[in-house]
């Protein structure tokens, strides 16, 4: 009885040491993406294919939103079976709509109308590995972003001011996005508010467009990846796992630094923000779109050292990471800088129409 004790205990202890390594290994499609068939593309024409998409896209109506918003989600795929993720999945569905929307595009409810695609997004599993076929997958999605935002750039876009956010995965599309289709275009760019990489690695060296350098500035980029202030090392983990586009449109590590945009100061920038700076993080997981949560204040510092954002812990529960193994490594529930967010895009949008 002792040794079957025993063996159960041992079982136990491997089973929380490996973990991590036990649910990649479940999340892996465990199929070569040069075989894998795909699930069939969406058709931008069509509402399906949006997330979230204004009531009249076009003309804007009477009193709507001076600007648009054209919004790439963050991970809510898992993965399995499926490198991506076929559009309209329930439950991806579910979690955009309950933590996703609300946390980080609610932030610009109020600067415009929010154009958000559904997307062939790459699972989970791409994310936590550098392998090829994972690789693959992440430019796979990418085809996707770029479809949808012509279809929003021909049918919606007009020459109304706009603005683009990305997180997390969604960011890095976001970011190529920028390089290779608002970078080049002259009448884009004198459009263009703010792009936002929400927890996003970007190189420093040579980007698309100008860091945001102050909240005054218009037609910038303000892209950041967070840690918290007391791990000391997972910054620089963090970069050295890093995947960025370079010019090919190749997933390559990063190689040299990463630009750090502070939302709590507007700026791109190594100055610290202190708590009294901080307008205000929100927790909107679960509200009804649209409705505007309530605020907490002062809740963190951040500071950029080393390429990344260090935020220190907040005050609130509500505000601190939870959830399942899988649910943890994805865009958190919460957004920290939901206000300093809107009040910088309000600002960068002003900068545009007086310039």
């Amino acid at each position: 009885m002792g040794s079957f004790v025993g063996v159960l205990l041992l079982l136990a202890v491997a089973a929380a040491l490996y973990r991590g390594d036990l649910i990649r290994y479940a999340l892996d499609p465990k199929t070569p993406f040069q075989t894998y068939r795909p699930p069939p593309a969406p058709d931008y024409a069509q509402s399906k294919a949006w997330y979230l998409l204004p009531t009249r896209p076009e003309p804007a109506a009477p009193g709507s939103p001076a600007a648009d918003v054209f919004f790439v989600a963050p991970t809510t795929f898992e993965g399995g079976k499926q490198w991506n993720e076929p559009i309209g999945a329930a439950r991806a569905d579910r979690v955009f709509r309950r933590v996703m929307a609300p946390n980080y595009a609610g932030p610009f409810v109020r600067v415009g109308r929010i154009f958000a695609p559904r997307y062939r997004q790459a699972g989970l599993y791409s994310l936590l590995t550098l392998a090829d076929d994972a690789k693959d997958a992440r430019r796979f999605a990418y085809g996707d972003v770029a479809a949808a935002f012509r279809y929003w750039r021909d049918h919606n876009g007009g020459d109304r001011p706009f603005i683009v956010v990305g997180v997390e995965q969604g960011g890095t599309l976001a970011a190529r996005l920028v390089a290779e289709e608002i970078a080049p275009n002259a009448a884009l760019r004198a459009r263009l508010a703010g792009a936002y990489l929400i927890e996003t690695v970007v190189p420093a060296t040579h980007p698309a467009l100008p860091p945001c350098a102050q909240r005054d500035q218009a037609g910038c980029l303000a892209a950041w990846v967070s840690v918290p202030a007391s791990e000391i090392d997972r910054g620089k983990i963090l970069l050295a796992r890093a995947l960025v586009w370079d010019a090919n449109g190749e997933l390559v590590n990063l190689n040299g630094p990463a630009l750090c945009f502070n939302p709590i100061l507007g700026a791109t920038t190594d100055e610290p923000a202190p708590a009294r700076m901080h307008e205000g993080a929100a927790n909107a997981t679960g509200l009804e779109w649209g409705a505007r949560p309530a605020f907490m204040a002062r809740q963190v510092s951040a500071r950029c050292e080393g390429g990344v954002l260090r935020v220190s812990s907040p005050k609130s529960t509500s505000l601190q990471a939870s959830g399942s193994w899988t649910e943890q490594r994805m865009a958190p529930g919460f957004n920290l800088f939901y206000a300093d967010l809107e009040n910088d895009a309000k600002a960068r949008l002003a900068a545009l129409t007086r310039r």
